[in-house]
């Protein structure tokens, strides 16, 4: 018996999306403005219908954004997967991977932060309004109140705080993402060996609100990067001791 061919043509079947096809379509739709901050996706049961795909790959695609940033996972009845802006949390993180893989150290750290710290001042000092002087003014009122308290922690936080401050001032989305995320690496860092007396703060913050008021970018910088190298030979004075 002779057996002939079906004439019947076959059309190529597209593969199943994968959670990084899924991962990456929510992507696109946030470069585009589709989603935006604070907006919540559909639950997973409409997810996976749309995609052709089962609740576990949507779930995967959700956890693989949420540990990106670009979700925060709320559970409970009012929960779901919402957007939000937490690019500073993603560069922490990445900071934080390549620390605990030897990658990078306390040492390139600090010296990135000093880099950074100087031409943040420089450019903070020609773009500040009343308000980030005001803001800064009260900042280091402030740390003040909290090193005469002998509230460490506090000082600490308050320490921090004036360098995203300061680069609040600057205008510059990126530099206060780069300043939030090495600000928070440092706080991270100041955990482990413990604060420091760290006396001459106070008169460096001082003296940086004079460069400010007088809108003197050069000095600034100088104030910022004689500061920063000083806490830096501090930190890594103590730091191999106990990290």
């Amino acid at each position: 018996m002779a057996i002939t061919k079906s004439r019947i043509e076959f059309e190529k079947v597209a593969p199943r999306r994968s959670f990084e096809d899924i991962a990456a379509h929510i992507r696109e739709r946030i470069a585009q403005g589709s989603l935006r901050e604070g907006d919540r996706l559909p639950p997973e049961r409409e997810l996976a219908a749309v995609f052709g795909v089962s609740r576990n790959t949507v779930r995967e695609a959700l956890r693989a954004l949420e540990h990106a940033g670009l979700l925060e996972l709320k559970p409970g009845v009012a929960g779901g997967a919402f957007i939000r802006n937490s690019s500073a949390d993603v560069i922490k993180t990445a900071l934080s991977d390549l620390v605990r893989l030897g990658v990078i150290d306390s040492a390139n750290l600090t010296e990135a932060r000093t880099i950074l710290g100087r031409e943040v001042a420089r450019l903070a000092c020609e773009r500040l309004t009343d308000a980030d002087l005001a803001a800064l003014t009260d900042n280091v009122r402030l740390t003040e109140e909290a090193a005469k308290a002998g509230n460490q922690p506090l000082r600490v936080s308050r320490n921090l705080e004036f360098h995203k401050l300061l680069a609040q001032a600057t205008r510059n989305p990126v530099l206060m993402l780069l300043t939030d995320a090495l600000v928070e690496m440092t706080r991270e860092f100041v955990q482990v060996i413990g604060a420091m007396p760290n006396e001459f703060v106070i008169a460096s913050r001082r003296r940086m609100l004079e460069h400010l008021r007088r809108r003197d970018s050069a000095e600034a910088a100088n104030e910022m990067a004689s500061y920063l190298e000083t806490s830096q030979r501090d930190y890594l004075d103590r730091a191999p001791r106990q990290i």
